[in-house]
């Protein structure tokens, strides 16, 4: 544990508490100051800004202007440089060697001493692998260094990971916040305190957070990347986050300009802002922008195999179920047009290993017959099930209650917060549940691995409890092949053996969709829709 004079402390801390006073109190004169802030409302909270915890879209989206990695993502999902500007890999895949840029400083902490700062060296790269995959801090993220047999600093700018097996993948895991690097004054100093009083590299630097209320970021005026033109990056001053948890709210902030940016789209103002089409309605057409791109997040029915349920067990009813209902209508009227309707299997459009064959299209008669069929083989006359959601989706699940009930099918729709749902659903103690999958990195074994029978929930995300050798051998095979259509063709047939079963209902294949005034520029869109602000600017 490192030991800091208490004074010097609590003086640095001081001056961030007035900063944000200065952010949340005063009343900044638009005309000079407006354009230097971006604003916007984080409805869901965030749980931490430590980067080895960072597990949801909102937790990555603050420390992705915090942190920075070894690798970065752009907005096509390419992988560039960060800290390390180059990078080599072994003929065998299993030697990543990463030469480091030699002007990146940690964010101002009196922890570092007289000069408040020091340069980024590849020991702090393995200092924030171990912490990373430390029992004792029992970090989420520590699954991404399963493949990872060892790690280390050959000097101050060369830092070496050697892995168990040939991963293509590897390098996207690279790009996760939660392989962000860290101090070790500063990470050993606060301990799980740490989580708020974040210190990293990032464009933007921590200033003041005040639990579910507000959260202020100021220009880090150190950061290493520039722009095109030689210019350093951020171009904006500060960042001020809000926690209004009513999506209503949310939008009359950003009708009325008082926050710049909306981040998803609310069944509490979708039809006030968008046409059935998906287009901008006139009142807003001369104010807001709107962006949309593909989304790699795959919005789901789940069943639970080893529910005693019959109709949960029964291969007959979860056919019925994904043949039962429009998913085009769907779509068309409750979200806008917004999203692809999910025809496929469980890999969303833009990863390979998609395929729009292997799914269920709509064919009511079909659902019916094997409703009938169902019924004369068990002899349960009304077979019915409970599917559980939250109330952010009822409307999607009602609307396939309507749909079902015309084949002979009754499901009754449950209500549970989100926490609730994702501990029932964990521990098997739901039957039927929505539930949604985002990529976190660019590989549909991401997705597949959630059908891997080691993955059994509660200690792992095989949430149906499905298990077959089969797909088990080809999960194992697809490691070991580096050519992407090679294992492309695996991940149809894996995908393919999982929609044959029918374990799941795929409802849609989600977009982003991203609202700004019209004074903002330079925010783009990206597949996983993480919140980079580095090039963002304001008239």
């Amino acid at each position: 544990m490192i030991k800091a004079n208490s004074r010097q402390i609590i003086y640095y801390l001081s001056i961030g508490c007035i900063s944000f006073l200065l952010f949340s109190c005063g009343k900044p004169n638009k005309s000079n100051t407006d354009h230097l802030v971006f604003r916007y409302n984080e409805h869901a909270n965030i749980n931490t800004l430590d980067p080895a915890f960072s597990r949801t879209l909102q937790d990555n989206n603050v420390s992705n202007q915090l942190f920075n990695g070894l690798v970065q993502l752009d907005d096509k999902l390419n992988i560039l440089p960060c800290i390390a500007k180059t990078w080599t890999i072994s003929d065998d895949g299993l030697t990543y060697q990463f030469h480091l840029r030699n002007d990146v400083f940690f964010h101002q902490h009196v922890l570092f001493g007289k000069d408040s700062t020091r340069t980024v060296v590849a020991n702090d790269f393995e200092y924030s692998l171990n912490r990373l995959r430390d029992e004792k801090i029992a970090a989420p993220g520590a699954w991404v260094l399963n493949k990872v047999d060892d790690f280390y600093a050959i000097n101050d700018s060369i830092f070496e990971i050697q892995l168990k097996q040939a991963f293509p993948a590897f390098l996207g895991l690279l790009t996760m916040k939660y392989c962000s690097v860290v101090p070790k004054e500063v990470a050993d100093f606060y301990g799980s305190e740490f989580r708020s009083h974040p210190i990293g590299t990032g464009p933007f630097k921590f200033k003041r957070w005040e639990e579910n209320i507000k959260l202020v970021f100021r220009k880090n005026h150190a950061y290493f990347e520039k722009d095109t033109q030689g210019q350093s990056l951020p171009y904006l001053e500060a960042v001020a986050i809000t926690f209004l948890p009513d999506k209503q709210s949310e939008f009359l902030q950003f009708a009325q300009g008082n926050i710049d940016f909306l981040n998803s789209l609310d069944t509490s103002y979708k039809d006030e802002l968008l046409t059935a089409n998906g287009k901008l309605r006139a009142a807003y057409t001369s104010s807001v922008n709107i962006v949309k791109g593909p989304y790699l997040n795959t919005e789901y029915l789940g069943f639970y195999l080893d529910s005693e349920t019959p109709e949960i067990q029964s291969e007959l009813i979860r056919k019925a179920v994904n043949y039962g209902f429009d998913r085009k209508k769907m779509i068309t009227y409750l979200r806008n047009n917004i999203g692809n309707p999910a025809n496929g299997g469980f890999i969303p459009l833009g990863l390979p290993g998609h395929n729009k064959s292997i799914g269920y299209d709509y064919k009511p008669k079909k659902a019916k017959q094997l409703i009938e069929q169902f019924k004369k083989e068990s002899g349960i006359e009304n077979p019915q099930i409970t599917l559980v959601t939250t109330s952010n989706y009822i409307s999607f699940c009602e609307f396939i209650q309507r749909e079902l009930e015309k084949t002979g099918l009754t499901i009754h729709v449950d209500v549970m917060p989100e926490a609730s749902l994702r501990s029932a659903r964990s521990n098997g103690k739901v039957d039927m549940f929505r539930s949604s999958w985002v990529a976190d990195y660019l590989d549909a074994e991401n997705y597949l691995s959630i059908f891997y029978s080691n993955n059994f929930a509660p200690s792992g995300s095989n949430y149906f409890h499905y298990k077959n050798a089969q797909f088990d051998s080809l999960y194992n095979k697809a490691f070991t092949i580096t050519n992407i259509d090679d294992r492309k063709v695996l991940y149809t047939t894996m995908d393919s053996l999982v929609m044959t079963k029918a374990l799941m209902v795929p409802l849609y294949y989600d977009e982003v969709i991203r609202f700004t005034r019209k004074n903002v520029h330079g925010l783009g869109v990206n597949p996983i829709n993480l919140l980079d602000l580095k090039r963002v600017q304001k008239d």
